[in-house]
């Protein structure tokens, strides 16, 4: 099962066993299969422990090797809980400097726990640096000048850190009585402090990154949505139930920025939400650019703000889903094939239960959800966690049904984004509402009943639950992503249908507010794309993942880019998507975008006679085709992402191929381009 930790226990039973035996817990505990230099790390760092800890080895205190920062997804090598304290320690096994990057990691997981971890708010913390072959070491130590419980980071080897703590211990501490007893702390809850929640939801109200997004009319949909969903969010309150919404709406719609208001503008300080998406490279865009934001605000009022403290602010309402749903794991175990609570893995609160912290759950890109036997497979695998029951749409909401009080839930919806196999889609929500919380109200978009949400199955599948409201407020139907083109998704939903007159019919109606161009030749693409710029506007390459013969292009999708850099650095930068040297997959850019951009179109997706032709390349010499329905559609909805992430138009490179490379033939190419010419796209020389 799922533990905080890798190795927990008293001082006295942490003397009584060998290194071997602790190491051997370490190991078995470790679900990712650490490489073997931090393994050696370990080894030593027990050793270490041993010698220093002996003076309070009769002591009532805890250790603990590889504790896991609730939701934050950090491991702290080492956390002892001594009279009262909380001493995080970062061991650098074989160093002898002290290296800034590594005095900011430590100090980092003590403002982590002191924010965000409930046994830690009214605790003094000691973050302690360990270069166990430094030749210096602290001497005397001080508390922060923000005056919030945290020490300065104390800097030692490995010989004086018994010195080091037994400094710190010599000081008198303030308090006699905590909030959570220091035995608990281990089990405490992630329950972030009052402070930073009202800082992060200052800091996104007055946010002015414009790397989020972009609209100008359509906000007033936006605006209608997010006041609908808040409606659902009073009413739910009022009468102690529990909810759920699914929002829909066309690529580039603002799902992500109704999600996000959703998760900041609520009326009450103690009604928390938060964000969730399994999307990392927009969790780490967001996440960057709102950071960013923060410090330049403080920095024109004459402030300044590290950037740790700035982006703690953030992670408060942006989060990965996984680390909640890793989190609500810890808490759990199996009796006869059904997950109950295991009240020995976390303490109980008077209000949620053993829920969460927050009553209200925004779940982007809820249709990509794992079914059960993708997840119950990964979990084995990878977590060791055997014959899990649910899907994670089934256990997402079986988690927030964990609160006593009251919960909603915000699903967003994506029509035919699917890009992963194991994906469910919306249809396993559905049948998990009917089957297992049939008391759960239901607030659905009207449009969710389309064919390209569970296969248009929708409606048959909620007829018999009592339960259901549907409502247009619910559906996003305006693209904001491309705004002088509001039909840019329904022209690509037609190119890719194959139904070129309806396609053609579109275009022309919306060409010179945004423009199409094709070309064979890429750097007559990225010439297109740095005359189209403006200003600040900002452009890039996206490639599909399975683009493996692109190579001679000088791209190659098994580099992937960093996609902090590529979307929000400036042309300086060489990782900057405005350099043009990396290319960003469907992976990389789904849920963001670009105000123009290139795409280059591969052999993997090629059309026929009269339909698209499914490849993947065999990694050596030859296209394997793909003969799989399900295969099909995940390589055809990675094109509908690609072809719908610019804002104000693109170019579409589609090479000429090479007669003389039986990889890259010219006729795995020449017929969609021919086709893509057919709608009306404008050819560049």
């Amino acid at each position: 099962m799922i533990n905080r930790y890798f190795y927990k226990s008293s001082l006295s039973d942490f003397f009584n066993s060998s290194v071997d035996t602790i190491f051997g817990q370490m190991s078995l505990a470790d679900e990712m299969d650490t490489m073997a230099t931090q393994k050696f790390a370990w080894y030593e760092e027990i050793e270490i422990m041993k010698r220093v800890l002996t003076p309070w080895e009769q002591e009532n205190a805890e250790i603990l090797f590889e504790y896991s920062i609730p939701r934050l997804g950090k491991r702290i090598d080492v956390v002892v809980l001594l009279q009262e304290r909380i001493f995080v320690i970062e061991f650098k096994v074989g160093k002898t400097d002290f290296l800034h990057t590594d005095v900011d990691q430590v100090l980092d997981y003590a403002l982590d726990l002191k924010n965000f971890h409930q046994g830690s708010i009214d605790r003094l913390i000691v973050p302690v640096l360990v270069a166990t072959e430094a030749t210096e070491h602290s001497t005397k130590y001080r508390l922060s000048h923000y005056n919030d419980g945290i020490y300065e980071p104390l800097l030692t080897n490995a010989t004086h850190l018994q010195e080091v703590i037994s400094l710190v211990l010599s000081d008198e501490t303030e308090h006699e009585t905590y909030s959570i007893a220091l035995e608990d702390w281990a089990r405490s809850r992630y329950a972030p402090t009052p402070t930073i929640i009202e800082a992060a939801r200052s800091l996104y109200l007055n946010h002015s990154v414009e790397d989020i997004t972009r609209h100008e009319a359509e906000g007033e949909q936006l605006e209608r949505t997010t006041r609908y969903v808040q409606q659902v969010i009073r009413e739910t309150k009022a009468r102690g139930g529990k909810s759920i919404c699914f929002v829909t709406g066309v690529p580039g719609a603002g799902k992500t920025l109704v999600g996000l208001n959703v998760a900041v503008q609520q009326e009450s300080n103690e009604d928390l939400a938060v964000y969730l998406s399994g999307n990392g490279p927009l969790v780490a865009v967001l996440t960057e650019a709102l950071t960013r934001d923060k410090q330049e605000q403080e920095k024109a009022r004459g402030n300044k703000i590290t950037k740790k403290i700035a982006e703690s602010e953030v992670k408060r309402f942006i989060q990965i889903i996984h680390r909640y749903r890793d989190n609500m794991l810890n808490k759990v175990k199996l009796v006869d094939g059904k997950l109950e609570i295991d009240p020995t893995k976390e303490l109980k609160d008077k209000a949620a239960g053993y829920g969460e912290v927050e009553n209200i759950t925004i779940f982007d890109e809820a249709q990509r959800s794992w079914d059960k036997e993708h997840i119950a497979s990964w979990l084995n695998r990878k977590k060791g966690f055997a014959n899990f029951p649910m899907s994670e749409g089934e256990f997402l909401i079986w988690s927030l049904d964990q609160r006593k009080d009251w919960a909603v839930i915000v699903c967003l919806v994506g029509g035919g984004q699917e890009i992963n196999t194991g994906e469910a889609g919306i249809g396993e929500w559905i049948r998990a509402l009917n089957e297992t919380f049939p008391d759960w109200q239901i607030y659905i978009s009207s449009q969710l009943t389309a064919r390209e949400y569970a296969e248009g199955k929708v409606e048959d599948l909620l007829q018999n639950n009592p339960h259901v409201i549907y409502s247009d407020d619910l559906h996003l139907a305006v693209s904001m992503r491309s705004f002088r083109a509001e039909n840019l998704s329904n022209l690509v939903h037609y190119l890719l249908d194959g139904d070129i007159d309806k396609a053609r019919e579109i275009y022309a109606s919306i060409e010179d507010r945004y423009p199409i161009a094709l070309t064979r030749n890429i750097e007559t693409a990225k010439e297109w794309l740095r005359q189209k710029a403006r200003g600040n506007e900002r452009y890039g390459m996206v490639v599909s993942s399975k683009a493996y013969r692109l190579k001679p292009l000088a791209i190659d999708v098994r580099c992937k880019p960093d996609t902090v850099h590529w979307f929000l650095d400036d042309i300086n930068d060489v990782r900057s998507s405005l350099f043009l040297e990396d290319a960003a997959s469907e992976f990389d850019i789904q849920g963001l975008e670009l105000d123009w951009t290139c795409l280059v179109w591969d052999g993997d997706l090629r059309r026929g006679k009269n339909s698209w032709e499914y490849y993947e390349f065999n990694g050596g010499n030859k296209w394997n085709r793909i003969n799989k329905e399900e295969r099909k559609a995940y390589q055809l909805n990675a094109y509908r992402v690609l072809l719908t992430r610019a804002r104000q138009g693109m170019i579409i490179c589609v090479p000429e191929g090479n007669s003389k490379d039986q990889t890259r033939l010219p006729e795995f190419y020449d017929n969609t381009y021919k086709y893509l010419k057919s709608i009306g796209f404008k050819e560049m020389d």
